[in-house]
């Protein structure tokens, strides 16, 4: 009897445990990769929605922004390399300066309304300066509503502010990086995880190489979160 009860929470423990990964990248986005392969005219258009602050807003120095270098359109490219004959909107929804929890107030009517196929949130490095927990709430909310109506989610991990040293586990975005794989287990979503690429980088002491600005990422800094990305793409 007493065998019988340790197998069966055995198996209750490996069932929590398969059910709290973040989703598989080879399979998560199966649907939509169909759809991305299909010819006219069976096609549709297929709507990918980034929603979050300056970077995926393309700002770089001075307030310039650099639309078509930033990881949506960089992402875009690559789709289009991939998938030649798929109809591809990227709508951005970003906002400089904003955070998590100014971005939910508004995801009804600034992101629901453009029918995402693919939603893809990247706050973190605007949310260090709110209330962890407050950050939470509005991270759960989006994606909680997002997957209620049948939207693939992929939540990123930051990109680098050189003011902080991103190699030191202590410096405050790193419990936003952990929530943020946390959320992605919980919810079942995908996960870029840039943050971690951008930490081998600074690792070799070449982080200044791929930023046009003290928080912001150029050209090279945005072809590394749009390979992150890809990933969740590839056929």
């Amino acid at each position: 009897m007493l065998r019988k009860l340790f197998l069966l929470i055995s198996l209750l423990g490996l069932s929590v445990h398969l059910m709290a990964q973040q989703a598989d990248s080879t399979t998560y986005l199966a649907d939509v990769k169909k759809e991305l392969n299909a010819v006219w005219p069976k096609n549709r258009t297929i709507n990918l929605v980034f929603h979050g602050h300056s970077v995926p807003a393309g700002f770089w120095h001075d307030h310039e922004v650099h639309t078509l270098e930033s990881y949506p359109n960089l992402l875009l490219k690559k789709l289009k390399d991939q998938y030649p004959y798929a109809v591809i909107n990227v709508i951005v929804t970003a906002i400089g300066g904003e955070n998590s929890i100014k971005g939910q107030t508004r995801f009804e009517q600034d992101v629901l309304v453009h029918k995402p196929d693919v939603l893809f949130i990247d706050y973190a490095l605007n949310d260090r300066f709110a209330e962890i927990g407050k950050v939470k709430e509005a991270w759960v909310q989006m994606i909680e509503t997002a997957l209620a109506r049948n939207i693939k989610v992929v939540l990123l991990t930051p990109s680098p502010d050189r003011r902080l040293n991103i190699l030191d586990r202590a410096n405050p975005l790193e419990p936003h990086v952990q929530q943020i794989k946390q959320l992605a287990e919980k919810y079942h979503t995908g996960l870029a995880d840039p943050y971690a690429q951008f930490k081998r980088i600074a690792a070799r002491g070449d982080l200044i190489n791929y930023m046009s600005h003290v928080n912001h990422p150029n050209r090279e800094g945005h072809e590394i979160i749009a390979t992150e990305l890809m990933k969740w793409f590839t056929k």
